[in-house]
């Protein structure tokens, strides 16, 4: 079995056409048997089976690696760490903050920080509008998956957003219904400066993943 892991994971993360660090593969699959093991007591996954959190936990994670701008980078209900785990291994020189509001949640991401020692991740335990009223750091950009609509993640997000950061959403099927909802709350907007645009979104094709994915690049129009 753990040897039928590893090639999943060597040939999906070749398939991505992905450069990754020599030490990434080992800690990825440490990674994910420290969610089999937390998961018996803490459900941070719906999926039981290490073989089907390969493409669908880390492969859909890894996939956005190559869309990733600059170097500070804000994970937003972070949950079991994903995709800020995966992100995080795969790119040493980038800085990534794992924000989530569940405290056994976070108690297991720093508990994973520790493990497979990640000196470029900070786990913070709040929710998003707390802790953008209190944090003072700059993000590049933030990160999100299946976390909520693209308008009410603008919402929680919109001081950092205004500033310049810019959000990558995760999402599956193309989010019309998202979109046409973000076109309405700009519109309600008092000036066309304070507006958010959906930038670009990109289909993304995952190795052992038959279902939809498609990222979601949004900034301010300023």
């Amino acid at each position: 079995m753990t040897d039928r892991i590893e090639l999943m994971l060597e040939q999906g993360i070749r398939e991505l056409a992905l450069g990754v660090p020599a030490n990434a593969q080992p800690k990825l699959l440490h990674y994910l048997h420290l969610i089999v093991k937390w998961n018996k007591r803490f459900n941070l996954s719906g999926i039981t089976s290490i073989q089907e959190m390969v493409p669908l936990h880390l492969l859909d994670s890894l996939a956005v690696s190559p869309y990733l701008e600059g170097t500070q980078i804000l994970d937003i209900g972070s949950g079991a760490g994903l995709p800020g785990i995966p992100l995080a291994i795969a790119n040493p020189d980038k800085n990534f903050v794992l924000l989530d509001s569940n405290g056994k949640k976070t108690r297991f991401l720093f508990q994973v920080k520790v493990a497979l020692e990640l000196e470029n991740v900070e786990v913070v335990n709040a929710r998003v509008d707390e802790y953008f009223e209190e944090c003072s750091k700059e993000f590049s950009l933030i990160t999100c998956r299946a976390f909520s609509s693209l308008t009410s993640i603008v919402k929680m997000s919109e001081t950092p957003l205004m500033q310049g950061t810019q959000l990558l959403a995760m999402k599956g099927v193309y989010p019309h219904e998202e979109i046409a909802e973000l076109e309405q709350f700009n519109t309600a907007k008092k000036t066309a400066s304070d507006a958010f645009i959906v930038k670009r979104i990109t289909e993304l094709l995952i190795p052992g993943i038959e279902s939809k994915r498609h990222l979601v690049l949004i900034g301010s129009e300023a």
